[in-house]
Protein backbone atom coordinates (compact mmCIF):
# COMPACT_ATOMS: atom_id res chain seq x y z
CA UNK A 1 0.00 0.00 0.00
CA UNK A 2 1.65 3.30 -0.85
CA UNK A 3 2.40 5.63 2.14
CA UNK A 4 0.67 8.69 2.68
CA UNK A 5 -2.46 8.01 0.51
CA UNK A 6 -4.20 9.94 3.47
CA UNK A 7 -2.95 13.57 4.54
CA UNK A 8 -2.77 12.17 8.23
CA UNK A 9 -1.09 8.91 7.53
CA UNK A 10 2.02 10.31 8.67
CA UNK A 11 0.52 11.27 12.23
CA UNK A 12 -0.89 7.63 13.00
CA UNK A 13 0.97 4.67 14.73
CA UNK A 14 -0.13 1.18 14.33
CA UNK A 15 0.76 -1.31 16.77
CA UNK A 16 -0.49 -5.43 15.77
CA UNK A 17 -1.29 -7.08 18.77
CA UNK A 18 -2.79 -10.99 19.15
CA UNK A 19 -6.38 -10.93 17.41
CA UNK A 20 -9.51 -13.05 19.42
CA UNK A 21 -10.42 -13.44 16.18
CA UNK A 22 -9.91 -15.77 12.98
CA UNK A 23 -6.78 -17.11 12.57
CA UNK A 24 -6.99 -20.86 12.44
CA UNK A 25 -3.87 -22.39 13.89
CA UNK A 26 -2.02 -19.16 13.51
CA UNK A 27 -4.45 -17.64 16.30
CA UNK A 28 -2.06 -18.45 19.23
CA UNK A 29 1.12 -17.32 17.58
CA UNK A 30 0.90 -14.55 14.97
CA UNK A 31 -0.38 -10.85 16.08
CA UNK A 32 -2.89 -10.12 13.49
CA UNK A 33 -5.07 -7.43 15.08
CA UNK A 34 -4.34 -3.47 14.25
CA UNK A 35 -4.57 -1.05 16.76
CA UNK A 36 -4.64 2.21 15.29
CA UNK A 37 -4.00 5.06 17.50
CA UNK A 38 -4.65 9.03 15.83
CA UNK A 39 -3.58 11.84 18.25
CA UNK A 40 -6.80 14.11 17.64
CA UNK A 41 -6.35 16.67 20.06
CA UNK A 42 -2.93 17.45 18.30
CA UNK A 43 -3.22 16.40 14.98
CA UNK A 44 -2.12 19.35 12.29
CA UNK A 45 -3.91 18.40 9.74
CA UNK A 46 -7.37 18.83 11.25
CA UNK A 47 -9.32 21.94 11.91
CA UNK A 48 -10.55 22.72 15.23
CA UNK A 49 -14.25 22.39 14.29
CA UNK A 50 -13.50 18.64 12.67
CA UNK A 51 -11.72 18.13 15.49
CA UNK A 52 -14.83 19.03 17.59
CA UNK A 53 -16.90 16.50 15.92
CA UNK A 54 -14.36 13.46 15.47
CA UNK A 55 -14.18 13.92 19.41
CA UNK A 56 -18.01 13.60 19.65
CA UNK A 57 -18.33 10.81 17.16
CA UNK A 58 -15.79 8.82 18.52
CA UNK A 59 -16.98 8.35 21.69
CA UNK A 60 -15.53 5.90 24.19
CA UNK A 61 -12.76 5.14 21.56
CA UNK A 62 -11.29 8.37 22.43
CA UNK A 63 -8.58 8.55 25.68
CA UNK A 64 -8.69 10.83 28.23
CA UNK A 65 -5.57 12.42 26.47
CA UNK A 66 -7.27 12.97 23.39
CA UNK A 67 -6.22 9.55 21.06
CA UNK A 68 -8.16 8.30 18.93
CA UNK A 69 -7.91 4.24 19.41
CA UNK A 70 -9.32 1.68 16.47
CA UNK A 71 -8.91 -1.83 16.70
CA UNK A 72 -9.23 -3.93 13.64
CA UNK A 73 -9.36 -7.62 13.94
CA UNK A 74 -11.94 -8.22 11.27
CA UNK A 75 -9.24 -10.13 8.97
CA UNK A 76 -6.39 -12.67 9.21
CA UNK A 77 -3.87 -10.96 7.86
CA UNK A 78 -1.83 -7.34 9.18
CA UNK A 79 -2.28 -5.51 5.67
CA UNK A 80 -5.92 -6.07 6.02
CA UNK A 81 -6.49 -5.30 9.28
CA UNK A 82 -3.89 -2.25 8.92
CA UNK A 83 -5.85 -1.18 5.84
CA UNK A 84 -9.15 -1.76 7.45
CA UNK A 85 -8.09 0.52 10.35
CA UNK A 86 -7.02 3.07 8.12
CA UNK A 87 -10.07 2.68 6.43
CA UNK A 88 -12.50 3.65 9.41
CA UNK A 89 -10.48 6.10 10.80
CA UNK A 90 -11.04 7.93 6.97
CA UNK A 91 -14.27 7.35 7.26
CA UNK A 92 -14.92 8.89 10.84
CA UNK A 93 -12.68 11.70 9.88
CA UNK A 94 -14.81 11.95 6.30
CA UNK A 95 -17.77 12.15 8.58
CA UNK A 96 -16.40 14.87 10.75
CA UNK A 97 -15.76 17.34 8.15
CA UNK A 98 -19.03 17.83 6.87
CA UNK A 99 -20.73 20.33 9.44
CA UNK A 100 -24.18 19.26 10.78
CA UNK A 101 -26.93 20.87 8.79
CA UNK A 102 -28.93 23.27 10.70
CA UNK A 103 -31.82 22.53 12.28
CA UNK A 104 -34.82 24.97 10.71
CA UNK A 105 -37.38 24.80 13.04
CA UNK A 106 -41.26 24.15 11.98
CA UNK A 107 -44.39 24.52 13.67
CA UNK A 108 -46.95 22.24 13.77
CA UNK A 109 -50.15 22.72 11.46
CA UNK A 110 -53.56 23.41 12.81
CA UNK A 111 -54.71 19.90 11.20
CA UNK A 112 -52.04 18.31 13.64
CA UNK A 113 -52.89 20.69 16.39
CA UNK A 114 -56.85 19.35 16.24
CA UNK A 115 -55.22 15.99 15.49
CA UNK A 116 -53.81 16.02 18.85
CA UNK A 117 -56.53 17.83 21.23
CA UNK A 118 -59.02 14.91 19.29
CA UNK A 119 -56.64 12.39 20.74
CA UNK A 120 -56.37 14.15 24.33
CA UNK A 121 -60.17 14.25 24.23
CA UNK A 122 -60.68 10.61 23.00
CA UNK A 123 -58.28 9.49 26.18
CA UNK A 124 -59.85 11.81 28.79
CA UNK A 125 -63.39 10.52 28.26
CA UNK A 126 -62.03 6.94 27.99
CA UNK A 127 -60.41 7.49 31.99
CA UNK A 128 -63.51 9.11 32.83
CA UNK A 129 -65.79 5.90 31.62
CA UNK A 130 -63.76 4.11 34.44
CA UNK A 131 -64.41 6.84 36.97
CA UNK A 132 -67.51 4.34 39.64
CA UNK A 133 -70.30 6.42 38.89
CA UNK A 134 -71.46 8.70 42.53
CA UNK A 135 -73.93 7.33 44.85
CA UNK A 136 -73.49 3.45 43.77
CA UNK A 137 -72.30 2.55 46.48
Amino acid sequence: MPTDVYPFESEIEVRFVRSPGPGGQNVNKVATAAQLRFDVANSRVLSEPVRARLAALAGRRLTADGVLVIDARRFRTQERNRRDAIERLAELIERASQPPKPRVPTRPSRAAKERRLDVKRQTAARKRARVRPRGED
